[in-house]
């Protein structure tokens, strides 16, 4: 009895060290997956740059958090897999479903996601030891642990955050698709740089074009103006709170919770063409801080009357703020931006419904 107590006590040991070693293993794979991608999220600093398929920084993140997390009290080694091959130890692609999609390799401008594979075998990083088995000639046990993590990248729109009291950095003014493309397509003017070390604003070229937001003229029913996220018809001052402190989740409460396309990839929001000069002093405010604007395709019906059609989100900044003076004088100056946003819904289909917005990285059920 006693030898079989021990026996017991044995085995006991053995498999509560290997399920830590799994749990630590498993811990390894999720964070350097999910530091791999929130690499694929451009910087200030990297923004204007080409996207390149190498990859070296999301490859050195997953890298150097794998080794950080030991498991039993060991470093890890995971293969680099350059030529990211689809059975590689470190995997960057693209997700579509984030919900348990399956990995794209087509586009890597549009890759999102990294799928980590961490071993402990007798080729990578060693077996799991084991202690009393070894009475009956096993050393060790092969242990294997995969995680993938993702980015949204193409939103249908937005839901409140998980904490209600969070807001969504979404400015209540409306850009029109033809300025935007014209721009994206090297139109516009590049008079503004942002300086992404001293975090500031200074005169210059920087290879990021811009344009004006403000309509040059008001009561066309063409014109960009300012949306109603919330209540309709809103005020100056909820227009001025929206572009300090975000819109709120009182305001979608008036879309249901979620302000997102419907079927057709349309969203209509009443508004109002022209951008009052009330909010020159809350736009100056925040001059180069990450925002993000609606995209309309088109506005029917003058002044706050406006119905416009929107159709596409788009992360930016705003450069320079001059409201007063002769109409043909206003500017509200933006630029594209990369902006980091919670409660993004992800885009299923294919086109394009976004520009430089992105979730935070989340673990996700890839394959």
């Amino acid at each position: 009895m006693m030898v079989l107590l021990l026996s017991v006590v044995a085995l006991s040991i053995d498999l509560g060290y290997l399920f830590n070693a799994r749990s630590e293993l498993q811990r390894a794979a999720d964070s350097a997956a999910l530091a791999g991608a929130w690499e694929l999220i451009p910087t200030d600093e990297s923004f204007s740059t080409v996207p390149v398929s190498d990859f070296h920084a999301v490859r050195d993140e997953a890298l150097m958090y794998a080794s950080l997390n030991h498991v039993c009290r060991d470093p890890l080694s995971m293969d680099r897999n350059e030529a990211n091959a689809a059975t590689g130890e470190l995997v960057i692609g693209e997700l579509v479903d984030l919900a348990g999609g399956t990995m794209s390799f087509l586009e890597p401008n549009s890759y999102n996601a990294v799928k980590v594979w961490l071993l402990r075998t007798a080729a990578r990083n060693g077996r799991v030891p084991l202690f009393f088995a070894r009475i009956f000639g096993k050393q060790g046990q092969d242990l294997e642990a995969t995680a993938t993590a993702a980015l949204i990248t193409q939103i249908d729109g937005f839901q409140t955050p998980g904490d209600a009291a969070e807001t969504l950095d979404l400015l209540p003014f409306a850009l029109d698709i033809q300025t935007w493309n014209g721009m994206l397509a090297g139109g516009g003017t590049d008079n503004w740089t942002w300086d992404f070390e001293n975090k500031s604003i200074k005169a210059g070229a920087d290879g990021i074009r811009e344009v004006n937001l403000y309509p040059q003229g008001t009561g066309s029913p063409g014109n960009r103006g300012t949306v109603d996220i919330g209540p309709s018809n809103n005020s100056t001052n909820d227009i001025a709170r929206q572009i300090l402190h975000g819109v709120s989740a009182e305001d979608l409460e008036h879309f249901d919770g979620e302000l997102r396309f419907d079927d057709n990839g349309e969203l209509g929001l009443n508004g109002d063409t022209g951008i009052s000069a009330g909010v020159k002093d809350e736009l100056a405010a925040i001059k180069g801080q990450p925002r993000m604007i609606p995209i309309f395709k088109s506005v029917a019906g003058p002044g706050n009357n406006a119905q416009y059609t929107i159709v596409q989100f788009a992360g930016i900044r705003i450069m320079e703020v001059k409201l007063t003076g002769s109409m043909s004088g206003k500017k509200v100056i933006i630029q594209p931006a990369p902006v980091v946003s919670r409660g993004t819904i992800a885009h299923q289909g294919s086109g394009t419904t976004s520009y430089y917005i992105y979730s935070p990285a989340r673990l996700v059920k890839g394959q």
